[in-house]
């Protein structure tokens, strides 16, 4: 039995190290915030939620497990581990089928664990603190429903549903399973921790707080779920309140003992943390619009993760682990001087980082207090491991009759060095924080202090057709200044940011108000919706006397971001194969406009604008003569179009931007053979064709091509702007870097170098075709393949050279490129006549380092 436990105690280490190893190497995992809250919530304290109920529910219960309920315990472990284990690998690969059956495993462990205690609950005879039992078994209940909406997410949803379905998964995890089972591990643990009489009223008011806490859940899903997010707010509200109710039996406790070792003085922390959790979850909820909640929800995982689940369980653990291998007071205390090491430098550094943390800190500040942060709790996991050892061996003396080896007393764990040590270690992070970024030190503020005048200015702004009307104020020094801001434009949301200040993205006929309170100096605003600045959406506040500038964020003067590691992988290559010809002659086909994070480099990502979801839209195929019908659905947050090269029609009708929510069929005859871009046409077109609303036509001549081996279709275009090395992190496409022409990578179908990851294949003799279009926006391709040349090349409609034929009949020649300017299109065929690897390049060279890069591996 001491093994097993010690062997269940130890996955909880696997967990936590995997937790470390992510925080350590977040910047190369994709979906590494997600991944990193779900290692703790999902592996660590799921593991541990399991093996402790268990445990306590035994010895409340006074049942005894033998040998095979023993085994069927270990099952339900190894089945919980392995769902938790396909879940968290699922998510970040975007693998739905693997994240069904993870959860179903794991939903399926946790009621098998529930209806066990069940039965342990109906064959015990009568006794105190049932009760708890009860906590948990309503604990488990809530797992699978937590579990199913966490799937639900997991399939993607739009704004509006995802907000919804986050609110109800996190607090029925949060709440239900994790909540409920604390609740009821605390009537009893948490005077025993102390080492202290409980109050008296425990038991009766956990009895009475259980329903209380239910029916709050039920509120918060129930108004997550219809959209009502205030009445899910007020269901937190109730939540804690509950916990109020219930919360008063555990301050006599404290108050007659208080916290004076690591495990206790951590459990009380992560309670004072989860009540600021709950408080600061009901307001983020209440108050916040679709956009808004999913992107406060970091915040807001970093106080539940780190200030209540972490400091939970190391607290735990750090009071179990010596006191269940039994053995007296001499196995507690060998075990507890290793797990109080350091204790009071450990919690001032973990909760005083997380409030540093939660502080307007510049990035470089965050950066070094997070590092100490992980590093007070990575520092538990060595500790665990000697801790337990410590204890074991020091049982292993007391069984043979030895002397006990440590201090018959156990010294003070929380002492004034320690908290000395912590703030002097936080204050160096900060230090070195400021150190790395000067201007953190104190802040700027765009506006001088100034003395107010009294005098309020309000001015009505309309935005339409890329401009603020009007489109500046002029106001005094000391003037309070509040704008109304309307969006009048049909086709295109729009906000305004001026000073650190921002509306929300306004739909047609929506307003906000922008209230910048007193003004001292001039400055500018904008529109943050990506391109609109550039298209002339500024709006300028003129004080008298002083000149207008812009803000200190302004991302012209952005570097690109994150590096690529030349070890990272690309998560998803795109498949270059032409697709087939087929034999009708009408063609229809579904786009649907999204604005996701994508891989754009292997580890690089950026939010990139899409027709159907990839980084280059689907290729279409036809003949002369063939009609293309084309349904256009903006699922997107701002005005998009479509425009085919392929098509000669008026423009006006299915060229139009249409906005969020929106659609048009867009039909066009194909009456000349060529390889045709089609794109994005709102402005400005830059940014769009650059975000990656681009993609191929290929038409056939009336009589077709001639059978090649294989075809292969590359569409090369830029990338502008910073990359980040995650999803979360990703951000749009940089405008005022379009502009310059400088692009951060150049890529082939979307992603650079990933055909350098999975190469085009070929065989020796076989005819091989490229498609190649240049997309653009702004750059010329010149398309080589080193070691081939080519003995046929279209390009724009005609052919250059036809099986070693030029247009006037010479033969035997031959071409090493295919020369295109921004929107041109073509082909060429080619044979390999040896086995090896042939690069695939634009021979406008800095391009290919750029990424427009690729090989064809050809075997023999």
């Amino acid at each position: 039995m001491r093994r097993g436990r010690s062997w269940r105690d130890y996955a909880v280490v696997a967990w936590f190290v995997a937790a470390v190893a992510v925080a350590i190497a977040h910047r190369w995992i994709p979906e590494s915030t997600w991944l990193l809250v779900h290692l703790v919530a999902l592996g660590a304290i799921t593991h541990s939620i399991m093996v402790w109920s268990a445990h306590f529910s035994s010895a409340l219960l006074k049942s005894r497990a033998d040998d095979a309920t023993r085994r069927l315990t270990d099952i339900r472990l190894g089945a919980l581990g392995v769902g938790s284990l396909l879940v968290l690998v699922g998510v970040p690969t975007a693998v739905w089928p693997m994240v069904v059956v993870g959860a179903c495993i794991v939903s399926v462990a946790v009621g098998w664990h529930a209806a066990v205690l069940v039965r342990d609950l109906r064959r015990a005879l009568p006794g105190r603190f049932r009760i708890c039992v009860r906590y948990y078994v309503a604990a488990a209940l809530c797992l699978p429903v937590g579990a199913g909406f966490g799937v639900t997410l997991a399939f993607g949803l739009g704004d509006a549903w995802h907000a919804r379905f986050l609110v109800a998964h996190t607090m029925v995890m949060l709440l239900g399973w994790v909540g409920l089972t604390v609740v009821g591990t605390l009537v009893t643990f948490w005077p025993t921790v102390l080492r202290t009489r409980m109050d008296d009223r425990a038991e009766a008011l956990a009895r009475q707080a259980l329903p209380i806490l239910v029916v709050a859940l039920t509120v918060i899903v129930a108004g997550s779920l219809v959209g009502l997010r205030a009445v899910a707010a007020v269901g937190i509200l109730g939540y804690a309140a509950g916990l109020v109710w219930f919360g008063r039996c555990l301050v006599a406790p404290a108050l007659r003992k208080p916290p004076r070792e690591f495990a206790s003085a951590s459990i009380g922390a992560g309670a004072v943390w989860a009540c600021v959790a709950l408080l600061m979850t009901a307001w983020h909820v209440a108050f916040s619009d679709d956009l808004e909640l999913a992107d406060g929800y970091p915040l807001l995982a970093a106080v539940w993760v780190v200030g209540f689940l972490l400091q939970l369980l190391t607290g735990a653990l750090s009071y179990l682990i010596p006191s269940v291998l039994g053995g007296g007071p001499r196995v507690v205390r060998a075990g507890a001087a290793w797990f109080d090491r350091w204790a009071t430098a450990r919690l001032v550094i973990t909760n005083g980082g997380l409030l540093l943390w939660l502080l307007p800190l510049t990035s470089w500040a965050r950066v070094t207090v997070s590092v100490l942060v992980l590093a007070a709790f990575a520092v538990f996991v060595p500790l665990l491991i000697v801790g337990t050892r410590a204890s074991v061996a020091e049982r292993r003396r007391a069984v043979r009759g030895e002397p006990a080896t440590g201090p018959t007393q156990r010294p003070a764990a929380l002492t004034g060095n320690g908290l000395i040590a912590g703030i002097a270690a936080l204050s160096l992070a900060l230090t070195l924080g400021f150190g790395l970024d000067p201007q953190a030190v104190g802040g700027t503020t765009t506006s001088a202090q100034v003395p107010a005048t009294g005098r309020t200015v309000e001015v009505d702004v309309t935005a339409h057709d890329m401009q603020f009307r009007p489109s500046s104020v002029e106001v005094n020094a000391g003037d309070r200044l509040v704008i109304h801001l309307t969006n009048t434009d049909p086709t295109n949301v729009h906000d305004l940011s001026i000073g650190g200040q921002r509306t929300p993205r306004l739909a047609e006929g929506e307003t906000a108000d922008l209230d910048l309170g007193i003004v001292g100096a001039s400055e500018q605003g904008w529109c943050t919706v990506v391109g609109h600045r550039q298209m002339g959406m500024t709006f300028d506040i003129v004080v008298n006397g002083t000149a207008a500038t812009a803000s200190p964020d302004d991302h012209a003067t952005m570097d690109h971001g994150a590096t690529a590691d030349d070890d990272a992988a690309v998560g998803s290559v795109v498949d270059p194969t032409a697709p087939v010809l087929d034999d009708g002659d009408v063609h229809r086909y579904e786009f649907r406009v999204t604005e996701v994070p994508l891989e754009v480099a292997p580890g690089l990502w950026q939010t990139r604008w899409t027709f159907n979801g990839n980084g280059v839209g689907p290729v279409l195929r036809g003949r002369v003569g063939d009609t293309f019908e084309i349904t256009l659905i903006n699922d997107g947050s701002m005005g998009h179009s479509i425009d085919f090269h392929a098509g000669d029609i008026a423009p006006d009708d299915p060229m139009r931007t249409i906005a969020p929510g929106e659609s048009l069929v867009y039909t066009f005859t194909a009456n000349r053979a060529g390889v045709w871009m089609y794109h994005c046409s709102t402005a400005p077109m830059s940014s769009h064709i650059s975000a990656g609303m681009h993609g191929a036509v290929i038409i056939e001549p009336e009589e077709g091509l001639a059978e090649v081996d294989r075809e292969y279709v590359v569409v090369q275009s830029e990338v502008y702007g910073q990359l980040a090395d995650s999803a979360d992190g990703a951000t749009e496409v940089d405008a005022a870097a379009v502009a310059t022409g400088d692009p951060t990578r150049v890529v082939f179908n979307g992603i650079a170098n990933q055909y350098d990851q999975e190469p085009f294949v070929a065989e020796v003799g076989e005819t091989v075709r490229f498609f190649v279009l240049d997309a653009g926006p702004s750059r010329a391709t010149s398309f080589h393949i080193v070691g081939g040349q080519f003995d046929t090349v279209y390009r724009e409609g005609a052919y250059l050279l036809r099986d070693g034929v030029d247009a006037f009949g010479s033969t035997g020649g031959g071409s090493q490129a295919l020369a295109l300017q921004p929107a041109e299109g073509g082909f060429v065929e080619l044979s390999f006549t040896e086995a090896g690897h042939y690069p695939v390049v634009s021979h406008v060279m800095i391009d290919a380092e750029r990424g427009a890069h690729g090989v064809v591996e050809v075997t023999g």
